[in-house]
């Protein structure tokens, strides 16, 4: 695993790509395992798993850095996010609540009916 993990300067981030070790933990703190987070972000297992030992092994380090981060975006999005532009993003938060809900449903009928192979 050694080398994966790699600081150019914005933070750790996995080799080869533009993924922090930040945007792992988002994940990795609400209970994902590596496998889910590493189809999420189509990178192979191993890479996600050395995020993750990275995060584990600095994490007094990383957790600061992670807390200032989101800290500096909340800030942001009080600066720049108007009462109109939060009422859009609610909005559009509850169509996609409703349409992943929608997708949910529609999974659960296909997994019931998955072995009668299209007979009625």
């Amino acid at each position: 695993m050694d080398g994966i993990i790699i600081d150019r300067g914005r933070g750790p981030e996995i080799r080869g790509t533009r993924i922090t070790v930040y945007d792992v933990v988002d994940y990795w703190k609400d209970g994902w395992r590596y496998d889910q987070i590493a189809g999420l972000f189509r990178l192979p297992p191993n890479e996600v798993q050395a995020a993750i030992a990275y995060i584990e092994e600095h994490e007094e380090e990383v957790m600061a850095d992670y807390r200032a981060i989101l800290k500096r975006h909340e800030e942001l999005r009080r600066r720049y996010h108007t009462p109109e532009i939060e009422a859009k993003i609610a909005h559009n938060r509850q169509k996609l609540r409703a349409k992943l809900a929608e997708l949910r449903a529609r999974g659960s009928q296909g997994e019931s009916r998955a072995g009668d192979h299209g007979r009625s």
